[in-house]
């Protein structure tokens, strides 16, 4: 389901993303399959002109009592670290973390690093996805850091499979654009 955003900020969002994140041609996905369009939408979200909206985008939707924003990196990252810094200049403290791919057995040791306490209320966020299993993968990360994920928020979806993953979950999510709102069909399943 994708989120509703201002048509100006949608239209900018949307415009940039075709500009910069989305390439045509024959690529293999994470999952093996192949496609004709791939999209790699940290060309936006990592762009000046483009970090304000992504940061709307996600703080419209996300909670008043959430008190973290994350998920697994390399995804998540700029996602989480740019929301949570527009939200901190707008009077809104929200935590930022990451959740690593494997637990880290030196130092602090675990998966997670940033700012992330037991109790938090939390948003897994993530910048493209398809499936939806690195989302449900940092949701299971963060349930067993004793935090408790409310929402699921992606910058595109272009698989279209992840709302009904994450509902046999429990967990809502939303998803600022879609494959169709930039004009390609979903690639998931």
């Amino acid at each position: 389901m994708s989120v509703s955003l201002p048509s100006t900020e949608f239209e900018a969002l949307r415009s940039h993303l075709l500009e910069h994140s989305v390439r045509r041609g024959d690529f293999t996905l994470k999952s093996g399959r192949k496609s004709s369009w791939f999209i790699d939408s940290k060309q936006t979200v990592c762009r000046p002109e483009a970090m304000v909206w992504v940061a709307d985008g996600l703080l419209s939707v996300i909670p008043h009592d959430v008190t973290a924003i994350g998920g697994l990196t390399m995804g998540a990252d700029p996602v989480a670290f740019i929301t949570a810094g527009v939200a901190a200049t707008r009077g809104r403290a929200l935590k930022a973390f990451s959740v690593r791919k494997e637990a880290k057995d030196h130092g602090g040791g675990g998966r997670i690093a940033g700012a992330l306490d037991p109790g938090d209320r939390v948003v897994i966020t993530e910048d493209t996805v398809t499936r939806g299993t690195s989302l449900l993968e940092a949701a299971h990360a963060v349930i067993e850091a004793g935090a408790q994920p409310v929402l699921l928020v992606a910058i595109v979806d272009r698989g279209g499979t992840v709302g009904s993953m994450a509902a046999a979950e429990g967990l809502p999510f939303r998803a600022l654009l879609t494959a169709p709102d930039l004009g390609f069909d979903y690639e998931g399943g």
